[in-house]
């Protein structure tokens, strides 16, 4: 799972690019900002789709037919041109794009039942998620120097469909762990998990720290663009946030792991990811360099790392067994959220008042969700003391 989620970001470079690719088609940055967005929903219906179709069909038959139909319409994409078309073409590709996500996730959370081991993974799984997205930069920086844009679309569908035979001959069992268990199953139904007020306020944070963190693949993209900067530039500041998330990741490791063995859900952790983000990307709104470009998406990494293990962390410690998916596709929406809003956003700033206040828009989005912290912190805090209360005491002898 961990090589399929290198593979699929490391030639994920339908996202990205796009922006480059429509401004190479003569769109304004406006329009951009538009097609991102329609991008970004189609992100939050696959997160909801595949979220879903891991935990009643199955891990490896919703990753295979998930990568399977992106090796389909990525290159459908690539094709078109008129605008219309090209918002048709974004929602399909962003409902395929990141479907990997969530029945990773709920994978994850199948295989390994300590929860600081499971940090631990999940700091990895991260680090390869920027790894590959170091290699989209890089490469895809030079593929479309030499070919085009229009031809990444097609190695990003060749990936894909690599994934899906990945998938196919090395995940073990197409039933979701539930329904290996004895007995009868019970399914927890989607209405229970919107109910779920921890589910809500882990969301409305995610979404503003997401949106500082969807910045570096949707509004960066946009600002060095506007700076004049070109799509080799885009990739050394992805070369520079890989680096980091490498070095920093064994160093924050041990120490986000004994915080995940706790019982208690990171919340705190969870905040401190959320300003460091608005932080580290709101600098970005600051630079006007290659360079000044890439300390800014440095400045990030530490942010970007223990608010993804915390958030993680969160959803695996209030998720019901047979919901693994489901609650890891509803968490996974937020991303798409921050997707959408990030260059809707940007696009909005850098029209209105240029690169100063995109930063601030940015710092504060990523403070607002340290604040929505503070209520969450109360409810886990709650449902976490109710459920040790709830644990019979042992018979006297």
């Amino acid at each position: 799972m961990l090589f399929t989620t290198l593979i699929a970001r490391a030639f994920g470079f339908a996202y990205p690019f796009l922006s480059y690719h429509l401004k190479d088609l003569g769109y304004s940055t406006q329009s951009v900002g538009q097609a991102l967005a329609v991008f970004g929903v189609g992100w939050l219906i696959g997160q909801l789709i595949t979220g879903w179709a891991a935990d009643r069909l199955g891990r490896r038959r919703t990753l295979v037919v998930a990568m399977l139909a992106s090796a389909v319409c990525l290159p459908l994409m690539a094709q078109a041109q008129a605008f219309l078309a090209v918002c048709a073409g974004a929602l399909v590709a962003g409902i395929v794009y990141d479907a990997p996500r969530p029945v990773v996730s709920a994978g994850i959370a199948d295989l390994i039942t300590d929860d600081g081991q499971r940090a631990v993974v999940n700091g990895w799984r991260h680090g390869a998620v920027n790894i590959g997205a170091a290699i989209t930069g890089a490469v895809g920086g030079l593929l479309a120097g030499l070919l085009g844009f229009t031809a990444l679309f097609y190695f990003n569908a060749a990936a894909c469909a690599a994934c899906a035979l990945i998938a196919r001959r090395y995940l073990d069992s197409d039933a979701p762990k539930a329904a290996l268990a004895t007995g009868p199953v019970t399914r927890t139904p989607l209405g229970s998990a919107l109910r779920d007020g921890r589910l809500w306020l882990l969301c409305a944070v995610s979404v503003a720290a997401l949106t500082c963190a969807a910045g570096m693949f949707s509004a960066l993209p946009m600002l060095m663009e506007n700076d004049g900067l070109s799509a080799d530039a885009y990739g050394w500041s992805q070369v520079a946030n890989a680096g980091a998330v490498i070095t920093l990741t064994p160093l924050l490791n041990p120490w986000l792991r004994r915080r995940c063995d706790r019982p208690e859900p990171t919340v705190g952790l969870l905040a401190l990811g959320a300003l460091l983000l608005g932080a580290g990307m709101g600098s970005a709104g600051l630079a006007d360099t290659t360079l000044g470009y890439s300390i800014a998406v440095a400045a990030a990494v530490p942010g970007e790392i223990v608010f993804f293990i915390a958030a993680n962390d969160i959803v695996n410690k209030i998720s019901p067994l047979d919901a693994r998916g489901l609650y890891a596709g509803l968490w996974g929406t937020t991303l798409a959220l921050g997707v959408i809003i990030a260059p809707v956003l940007a696009a909005a700033c850098l029209t209105s008042g240029g690169d100063g206040l995109a930063a601030l828009a940015t710092l504060t989005v990523g403070a607002l969700g340290s604040v929505l912290c503070l209520p969450l912190i109360g409810l886990t805090h709650r449902r976490t003391i109710t459920a040790a209360s709830s644990i019979p005491a042992p018979a006297a002898s």
